[in-house]
């Protein structure tokens, strides 16, 4: 998803990235789009009830509805329908390698605060060479 390390303070903040900030190397359908935007707010709902005396997260909230209309409309819209989500397909366009088709599987340790999000291509494909190959480059920067 690119390099990451580099990122602080609400530049880590995956909400604030997709609607604010420079978003990922993910590619949606419109469709996708707002339902993934949705969902992000969904979460964000969760968590705002789970910590309501949290001043960072309260704080986080004030400077979304403050510089993101899509922000504001989906806030105010109320919760989404839940929906099971066992798995999702992902498009990444990798810089060095072009796009990888993956799946991508997410697991949700909800007492912990945990998830973790496992990407994976079909064995034996060019999506699957295309993620062996980012892999081995990671973040290394070919520059001359």
């Amino acid at each position: 998803m690119g390099q990451t390390t580099s990122w602080l303070g609400i530049e880590r903040n995956s909400v604030w990235r997709h609607l604010i900030g420079p978003g990922t190397r993910v590619i949606h359908t419109p469709e996708e789009q707002a339902d993934f935007e949705a969902r992000l707010i969904a979460d964000l709902r969760l968590t705002a009830a789970r910590y309501p005396a949290d001043q960072r997260l309260k704080q986080l909230i004030r400077d979304l509805a403050a510089s993101s209309p899509r922000f504001v409309e989906l806030w105010e819209s109320g919760p989404p329908e839940p929906q099971q989500d066992f798995g999702r397909h992902k498009v990444i366009d990798h810089p060095a390698v072009g796009r990888i088709a993956l799946a991508c599987d997410t697991l949700i340790v909800a007492a912990d605060d945990l998830r973790i999000m496992i990407y994976t291509a079909e064995p034996e494909t060019e999506d699957a060479e295309r993620l062996s190959l980012a892999i081995v480059l990671g973040t290394q920067s070919f520059s001359e």
